[in-house]
């Protein structure tokens, strides 16, 4: 996203949150626009551990869009963990990171829903693992 330029923010039931990019905001990854479900946790300020289902929007390697029902402050320490079904040993495949450590670096408020701007610890892995034709061949024999 360029410079001045609006930023549509989809939400359920089809609308639709405008918010323009200033220079300090241009990304530095571009970002995948998908509804991925995650777990979030995080603590209220009394230091209660917070567990909330809450949606993804998007997703870049420095971080993510995510909508919640719960508000946070900004800075906030968060864990966000996809759910996925468990798998066995996968032989010649690079395991892919399913908990991510972030911290809130933006809230925005709406009606029923909140925000979060997160900022991952840690680049997610952009490289493709490399699986031989060998390894393809005997998974694809097994079933």
């Amino acid at each position: 996203m360029r410079c001045g330029f609006p930023m549509l923010i989809p939400l359920n039931g089809g609308r639709h949150v405008r918010r323009s990019l200033s220079k300090k905001e241009e990304r530095k990854w571009a970002r995948l626009h998908l509804a991925i479900p995650v777990f979030v946790r995080s603590r209220d300020e009394s230091g209660k551990e917070l567990l909330e289902f809450a949606t993804a929007i998007n997703i870049s390697p420095g971080g993510a869009l995510v909508v919640v029902r719960r508000s946070l402050p900004k800075s906030a320490p968060v864990s966000l963990e996809i759910p996925s079904a468990p798998i066995g040993p996968t032989d010649g495949l690079k395991a892919s990171s399913r908990i991510m450590q972030a911290k809130a670096v933006w809230v925005g408020h709406l009606d029923d829903y909140h925000l979060l701007g997160l900022k991952f610890a840690r680049l997610l892995g952009t490289d493709v693992a490399a699986v031989s034709a060998r390894h393809l061949r005997r998974a694809g024999s097994a079933v």
